[in-house]
């Protein structure tokens, strides 16, 4: 089992006792407000589903961990990233406002970096973001990622289009 570890935080593969805190998580408006529409809970829970496989590096799905933080054990989010290609990979990361602004996100961003570009041997990381989304931005060019550039009306949500920003951090470009 993957399990990855900073100071404050632990991040371990979801499991189905995770269930609650992760359909809370995306059925908050405030969490979900750039990343997609709200869906049903049955929808929620396909993607749940979905993540609850056995991950391996070159798994067609996602590598989703559940984000504790160490003292309390209370989950704060989940992170992680899917193959897009051999070697590139997207991450993507939603925590709980209580969660927010503290740090956790870019700690736990930097763990999944680490082990994508060692374990995984991933060459490319990427990230999208609906832009107008400054705080996920901020966190990802806390951990190096540069913006290579904007794809226009590339994401349907809310009833209109939106601008996408497109992310990128190379495996030499890692601190």
């Amino acid at each position: 089992m993957i399990t990855l570890a900073t100071p404050r935080l632990s991040c371990e593969p979801l499991c189905e006792a995770d269930w609650p805190f992760f359909l809370a998580l995306e059925q908050n408006p405030d969490v979900m407000r750039y990343v997609d529409d709200l869906r049903s809970e049955s929808v929620i829970r396909a993607a749940f589903d979905s993540r609850l496989a056995e991950w391996t590096p070159g798994a067609a799905h996602w590598l989703c961990l559940l984000v504790r933080e160490t003292a309390t054990g209370n989950p704060l989010g989940v992170t992680g990233y899917i193959h897009r290609e051999a070697d590139c990979a997207e991450v993507g990361f939603l925590f709980a406002p209580g969660a927010q602004g503290k740090g956790f996100a870019s700690e736990s961003l930097h763990a999944v970096c680490e082990f994508a570009f060692t374990t995984g041997n991933i060459r490319r990381l990427i990230a999208t973001v609906t832009a107008g989304n400054t705080a996920s931005r901020r966190v990802l060019e806390r951990s190096g990622f540069v913006l290579e550039g904007e794809l226009r009306e590339s994401y349907w949500l809310g009833g209109k289009w939106h601008n996408d920003w497109l992310l990128g951090l190379l495996r030499h470009e890692f601190r």
